[in-house]
């Protein structure tokens, strides 16, 4: 053959993947309500801790460890799933998760005790580690690179309204039916979903590592597909590094925010049950207003040829600084009303961080590996779940007050947060280290 005809097949053998736009909004509105049982079922632990306690007369300590139970095989699983991307379908896996969200919330219904708590935070975590990671995955099937900003947002979007909905629902259910109920109602809403995403959630036309559109050379003849390259490159990149840097400091505070800010809430500032879930609604809708927000921003920026270092790389690093400047601060406040704004800071704005540190990684990574980069950089850039709420419980058991537990664990969470996201400042440089990988490099949402 040719070295003329060669090439003009390379570019030929594959046709631009169709568009369906509804079906792709279909998937967005089901992905999003896959994100929003998610968060429901990870916050019922916390909005149920000060009862749970109570009545199993727990200390600080062992509710702590039970919290960070929830994260034992999390990262592990994220990983794992993570790499089984690459060969079974996002219906298959989505639809599995679910299945199994709804399952781990039933030892807890049979017999109330420290160990089936436990043996249900393991499996709901086990089950919903890869779940932010792999839902982005299937998500981005469906939308080309320079289209994803919106549907990324509106996903993590989707935590945000979860613990928006269920702080307030699930809290009525607790104190109206115990709290039983919630984890049965979740149960049964977990199942359904998986139903409903069995019927409808068909992998999109953009699943390059599934079409077989790949030359002999081991490019991707896909739009924005590339050679498959050695892991070990790809997670020693700078944007990577900061990616899951940034990663890491959004989820010390967010695993504080699940498994500690209610009780917090409750017998620090003296909260009632219906007060603290309407101020953990508040938090997670100023989230939610950040995230529908940033998507714009982020595109205008790029639009005029701003940097993805500097339009989604500065931005995630800066939330997570933000929010730890005001964690430091609000245990020290006295008024309650500048106590409160600083809490909304420290636990809302590091929602900023979560679709966009997925945006830089993806600059970076081959389309048929981003499932599996995406499963390794949840893994790691989670682990804080696994030390945080079993830490801050062993700090409020050996404050001189609670107190003084509870601020030892805010000032804690303050230097971990700083560090990760100076370290994502200085790392995340999509366009030098998609240049360095030899990959064609275009933003992976947003305009360009």
């Amino acid at each position: 053959m040719a070295p003329h005809t060669a090439a003009h097949a390379r570019h030929t053998a594959a046709p631009a993947p169709a568009p369906d736009r509804r079906r792709a909004w279909l998937i967005t509105a089901l992905i999003v309500t896959f994100m929003v049982i998610n968060f429901a079922d990870k916050s019922v632990l916390g909005l149920a801790a000060v009862p749970i306690m109570d009545e199993l007369n727990l200390s600080n300590s062992t509710y702590g460890l039970i919290s960070s139970s929830f994260y034992f095989l999390f990262s592990l699983s994220g990983l794992l799933v993570g790499f089984l991307s690459t060969s079974l379908s996002s219906r298959v896996l989505l639809f599995g998760m679910t299945l199994l969200w709804a399952v781990a919330q039933l030892p807890v219904l049979a017999v109330a005790s420290v160990p089936t708590l436990l043996a249900g935070r393991i499996l709901l975590g086990a089950a919903e580690g890869p779940a932010a990671s792999m839902s982005m995955h299937a998500l981005y099937k469906w939308f080309p690179p320079e289209r994803r900003a919106l549907p990324s947002a509106l996903q993590i979007g989707g935590a945000a309204l979860g613990t928006l909905i269920a702080a307030p629902l699930v809290t009525w259910l607790i104190e109206a039916y115990g709290w039983r109920s919630a984890y049965a109602v979740l149960a049964a809403v977990s199942a359904i979903w998986a139903l409903v995403w069995w019927q409808a959630g068909h992998d999109g036309p953009y699943d390059h590592a599934r079409t077989g559109t790949r030359t002999r050379t081991g490019a991707g003849t896909g739009k924005g597909d590339g050679p498959r390259l050695p892991y070990r490159r790809l997670l020693s990149t700078g944007t990577v590094l900061g990616s899951i840097a940034s990663a890491f400091g959004a989820a010390w505070a967010l695993s504080l925010s699940h498994a500690w800010l209610p009780a917090y809430l409750r017998t620090e500032l003296d909260m009632s049950a219906e007060s603290a879930a309407t101020t953990i609604s508040v938090i997670s809708g100023y989230g939610l207003l950040l995230l529908l927000a940033i998507s714009p921003v982020v595109d205008a920026l790029k639009a005029r040829g701003v940097s993805s270092r500097w339009s989604s790389g500065a931005a995630q690093s800066i939330a997570v600084c933000v929010a730890a400047c005001a964690m430091a601060a609000f245990p020290f406040i006295e008024s309650t009303g500048a106590r409160l704004i600083l809490i909304g800071l420290a636990f809302g704005t590091i929602a900023i961080a979560v679709p966009l540190h997925y945006m830089t990684t993806a600059e970076v990574v081959p389309t048929s590996q981003r499932g599996a980069v995406f499963g390794i950089v949840a893994g790691i850039g989670t682990l804080p779940g696994l030390v945080a709420p079993s830490l801050t419980g062993h700090l409020i058991d050996a404050g001189e007050t609670p107190a003084h537990g509870y601020t030892a664990a805010f000032l804690t969470a303050t230097a971990v947060m700083l560090v990760a996201g100076l370290l994502a400042l200085t790392s995340i440089r999509p366009e030098r280290d998609a240049h360095r990988l030899g990959l064609d490099h275009r933003p992976a949402g947003g305009a360009h």
